[in-house]
């Protein structure tokens, strides 16, 4: 306290001695200041007797016992005249004749009013008011600093009403997620009726957690499920919780907790909850005290939740596996909604969504743009509807045509055209030599999906691509179709090192998809019949000191065996890549040249040369 005393004291005493200094110098300003204005020359009464015999006076104003005279030769002078006596009477004493005095213009004005008074005044109010100012300035200041200390530890949340039009979403503007939907309505039905589920003994979760992928949704689904129970959302990402100060993030929990239960029935969404949530105790030296304090004090107050109270907590995550157990348990977030990737009438109901206020030229087919898109989420589809209308924007189109979203789902997934990379001929016959590989390796294949587009313009970091989409949706993969994804991934390698006996870098981003795909067959599918049906993986430990402290589930000697393995499968799928380049060199040599003519080859084409060259897909 003394300590608080003593700054204050200090802080005070710095704001005086610099409002002292500032009253100096303002009065030195204004010393010079008026020290430099213009000064009229004074003349005595006898100069200005003088002057009126001569007739060289034109007027006299008179203001008490001070006189402005105005010369006709030009030029002003001022003067005083005699107290308790008129100028009339004084000039006549000094010798002036009527005459000559009646001929001078002579006016009396008396120094009262406004202004006078303004004038009169300012010189001594201005400064005293800009002391007042000043204090009262540092005063609301002080006061400023000290509701920022005390309003430090007071929660950020965002809150949108249930009146906000603007900002209100509900389930009719969240395409997909059919069954999330399904499960979060029970959420909406509590908020709008919980004696509904009280009178028959239910209780409802506390706690929601929205699990899925990036740019699945779970912000906008949460946010359409207090739009549709018509609450208030409080809004708050998990990472502003956290401070450099201990014990801020538990503070503004409580307050956001508060905040929420006097506004119940409300929505309270915590995003990115890993960012707070995650395994305590996993690191090396301990945890991060600060955000542990936050998770406490978050399991705390679902703790102290009652089920009248009318609030729903919900969080999301794309990282559930590294949340804490004790966020995850019965009482908590125990309402767990998996939000998936969108299958293909999910993914056209979102496009008709995001295109609902662009205008699509006639001919435009969502379907087809939804059948090209596999494994976009939902960002991504909105991203491709912006993307299309750039394109158009930038072609000076009022609408926004197929070919303007075709193309944008290639700048979604590798980024913009590099047509500024310019590749020497023999670069170009390489990067043709290699695509043309992968795509023919493509079209035999049995298990291989589709090729849609082979191009050798440079978009992102690829310098090229083949762009194959599956015929319809998958959601299990056989060895079969892994082993085909292994020979297509080292084709564009082979082809190069047949056509030219050497091996470029171009290969890198292709060797290390092959080896994933190797590893993944051997570790975590048991598609090894050497290594058999076991499933070790990788830790996918994100805490340092937890992986470090694990213990290995096999053997040195088995995890050379896997490599072996590994090696194995990448050798196998090298083997049958050169076979069918060789076997089908008439092929690749006709691809090739298509690609250093026209640098790209679409899906029509590409269908045409490999009938005509009598390429078709082993069975």
């Amino acid at each position: 306290m003394n300590k608080k005393k003593k700054l204050i004291a200090g802080m005070w005493g710095r704001h005086l001695i610099t409002a002292l200094l500032i009253m100096m110098i303002l009065t030195g300003l204004y010393s010079l200041i008026s020290g430099r204005m213009e000064q009229k020359e004074e003349m005595s009464l006898s100069a200005l007797s003088r002057e009126i015999e001569n007739e060289n006076v034109s007027k006299i104003i008179v203001r008490g016992n001070e006189m402005e005279v105005s010369l006709k030769e030009g030029g002003e002078r001022i003067s005083k005249k005699e107290i308790e006596t008129s100028l009339t009477e004084t000039l006549v004493n000094y010798g002036v004749s009527q005459e000559k005095l009646a001929a001078v213009d002579v006016e009396i004005k008396s120094d009262s009013g406004f202004w006078y008074w303004v004038g009169a005044l300012l010189p001594f109010l201005l400064p005293f008011a800009f002391i007042l100012f000043f204090f009262w300035f540092i005063a609301r200041q002080a006061k400023s600093s000290a509701f920022q200390a005390f309003s430090f530890g007071q929660s950020k949340a965002r809150v949108i009403g249930p009146n906000d039009k603007k900002e209100r979403v509900t389930f009719k503007d969240v395409a997909g997620v059919q069954e999330a939907k399904s499960e979060l309505t029970e959420i909406v039905s509590f908020l709008k009726s919980p004696q509904k589920f009280l009178n028959i003994g239910a209780r409802i979760p506390k706690g929601v957690l929205l699990m899925g992928a990036p740019g699945t949704g779970k912000t906008l689904l949460a946010r359409a499920v207090a739009g549709e129970a018509h609450v208030p959302f409080f809004y708050l990402s998990a990472s502003e919780f956290v401070e450099m100060f201990v014990g801020v993030g538990a503070s503004r929990v409580r307050d956001l907790f508060k905040m929420a239960k006097k506004a119940a029935p409300a929505i309270m969404f915590i995003d990115e909850i890993d960012a707070i949530g995650r395994h305590r105790g996993a690191g090396l030296g301990g945890g991060n005290d600060e955000r542990e304090q936050t998770l406490n004090q978050i399991l705390v107050e679902l703790d102290g939740f009652e089920p009248h109270e009318k609030v729903i907590v919900m969080a999301a995550t794309n990282r559930p596996d590294v949340l804490d157990p004790a966020l995850l348990r019965p009482g908590r977030f125990d309402r767990r909604v998996v939000l998936d990737l969108p299958d293909i009438n999910d993914r056209e109901q979102i496009l008709k969504i995001h295109a609902r206020k662009k205008p699509l030229a006639d001919g435009v087919n969502l379907r087809s743009i939804a059948e090209r898109t596999p494994g976009f989420s939902g960002a991504d589809l909105q991203n491709l509807m912006n993307e299309g209308a750039i394109l158009a924007a930038r072609s000076g189109r009022k609408k926004i045509e197929q070919r303007d979203l075709i193309d944008s789902i290639e700048e979604v997934m590798l980024g913009p055209e590099r047509k500024s990379r310019i590749l020497t001929p023999h670069e170009k016959k390489i990067a043709s030599y290699h695509e043309a590989g992968h795509a023919l390796a493509t079209a035999l294949l049995p298990n291989a999906d589709l090729v849609h587009k082979v191009s050798i313009v440079a978009r992102g970091r690829a310098a090229g691509y083949t762009l194959k989409l599956p015929i319809e949706e998958r959601h299990l993969y056989s060895r079969a179709h892994f082993l085909d994804e292994l020979v297509v991934a080292l084709a564009g390698y082979v082809s190069e090192k047949i056509v030219f006996g050497d091996i470029t870098t171009g290969a890198a981003d292709d060797l290390k998809k092959a080896t994933d795909i190797a590893h993944s067959l051997v570790t975590r599918y048991g598609m090894s019949d050497k290594i058999g049906p076991v499933a070790w993986g990788e830790n996918e430990m994100v805490f340092l000191g937890k992986e470090i402290g694990a213990e290995r589930a096999y053997s040195e000697v088995m995890a050379a065996e896997v490599d072996a393995e590994v090696s194995g499968f990448l050798r196998e799928a090298q083997k049958k890549a050169e076979e069918i380049l060789t076997k089908n060199k008439k092929a690749l040599d006709a691809l090739a040249r298509k690609l250093i003519e026209e640098e790209s080859i679409e899906k029509d084409e590409f269908e045409r040369m490999m009938k005509e060259l009598g390429v078709k897909k082993s069975r």
